[in-house]
């Protein structure tokens, strides 16, 4: 399988399963979540091996975040990779 391009990434919501999901191909990246009083939890960010290094967990957590921010609530970032990309984008520092 041939590496994506950024642009060819598309993150979707699906409140259903409680995640934003990348696919490509027939592979699927995923930024699972549950709510809590009134906050998104960020539990698990996986992207299969094969698409590491393109920024699709990157894409995942943004579209998640952004989802936050645009329903006015709080996150709690459980799964390492969440937290380490808030310290990393201070825009998102209001979230917590």
């Amino acid at each position: 399988m041939s590496a994506p391009e950024p642009g060819e990434i598309t993150v979707l919501h699906n409140p259903a399963a409680s995640r934003f999901e990348a696919r490509v191909g027939t592979q699927l990246a995923v930024a699972d979540y549950g709510l809590e009083d009134g906050r998104i939890v960020f539990t698990h960010t996986y992207v299969p091996t094969a698409l590491r290094g393109h920024g699709i967990a990157e894409k995942l957590v943004r579209a998640g975040l952004e989802f936050a921010r645009a329903e006015g609530r709080r996150v709690v970032p459980q799964c390492s990779y969440v937290a380490s990309f808030i310290q990393r984008h201070g825009e998102f520092q209001g979230l917590l």
